[in-house]
């Protein structure tokens, strides 16, 4: 893909360089009304456990897209998707165990849908739309998020071999996206290819590097919560619930 002539003009704006990227908090209005609002309910409506979670959320949400993380991710692809794998990998699953536990449909649909959403919107046309377009950028934003909260809140509530199954293609979805960044061969994302040289980077290495995110650290979230719902299947916690008189060995 070719950036020529094209101008970018992503939501947390211009990519900034190393001097200057720690002073780029992203104080828009409409955004920190939202948050306080989102803090507002979740004081209101929340309590105990659900309060903390949700508060959580909130917090990750504002490293995302108040912090300076938010102009890095125009600068580095690899910036961005850290902001996506918070997004979807710590501030989902969050929101998913804050709210009430309610029917979410299939968890198979689920799984498939937030993949697919994401690996959409990773294809070289959809990612740079939406850091030419505000509009495009939030429909980004609330998609990712979205889908990952039904996805999480199917885990939550399926029983432990079907979430299990759910978390480990998910993991697989994260790790192939990954692989597949890692080892092309040429940078695709034209947004960043005239914003990785200030930070001693091509292109191509910052995709390498972005690649590298999902394949390891991301798409381990998944595999340790397979692990740890595993565990507790199969665990002592498991057996002495089924067998209140059983005792450990």
């Amino acid at each position: 893909m070719s950036g020529g002539g094209q101008i970018w003009a992503p939501y947390c704006g211009p990519g900034p360089g190393p001097g200057e990227w720690l002073a780029r908090w992203n104080l828009d209005p409409v955004l920190l009304a939202a948050l306080a609002l989102g803090l507002g309910l979740v004081l209101l409506r929340t309590s105990g456990r659900e309060r903390v979670l949700g508060a959580a959320a909130l917090l990750v949400l504002t490293i995302i897209f108040v912090s300076p993380l938010c102009a890095l991710s125009s600068s580095l692809f690899a910036a961005r998707t850290v902001h996506h794998v918070l997004l979807v990998a710590v501030s989902a699953p969050l929101i998913a165990w804050a709210l009430p536990r309610g029917r979410v449909g299939s968890l198979a649909v689920a799984t498939a849908v937030q993949a697919a959403v994401f690996w959409a919107w990773h294809a070289p046309t959809a990612y740079g739309a939406a850091l030419s377009n505000d509009g495009l950028y939030w429909l980004m934003q609330v998609s990712l998020l979205g889908s990952s909260v039904w996805f999480w809140m199917g885990v939550r509530r399926a029983s432990a071999p079907a979430a299990v199954a759910a978390l480990l293609l998910a993991m697989v979805a994260m790790g192939l996206l990954g692989a597949l960044l890692t080892f092309t061969g040429q940078p695709v994302y034209a947004p960043h290819f005239l914003t990785t040289a200030a930070w001693g980077l091509s292109p191509l290495e910052d995709q390498q590097a972005a690649g590298l995110i999902m394949w390891a650290p991301a798409a381990a979230v998944y595999l340790a919560a397979a692990l740890l719902v595993l565990g507790r299947w199969i665990g002592p916690d498991a057996r002495s619930e089924a067998d209140p008189d059983a005792s450990p060995a």
